[in-house]
């Protein structure tokens, strides 16, 4: 038998959401308020970006 494995693609949404869930049980703010702040333009290292 084999098993047929699943590809999943992985969306900058994803992404930002696993960050923010993840910082926000470390820090307990908000979820919200962490991926509004990950989305801001006007972020300290706004040239960095996250991986795909």
């Amino acid at each position: 038998m084999s098993a047929k494995e699943s590809v999943k693609t992985v969306s900058k949404a994803m992404i930002y959401r696993a960050v923010a869930s993840s910082t926000a049980i470390e820090t307990g703010v908000a979820t919200k308020e962490i991926e509004k702040k990950l989305k801001s333009s006007n972020r300290r290292f706004a040239h960095i970006s996250l991986a795909n």
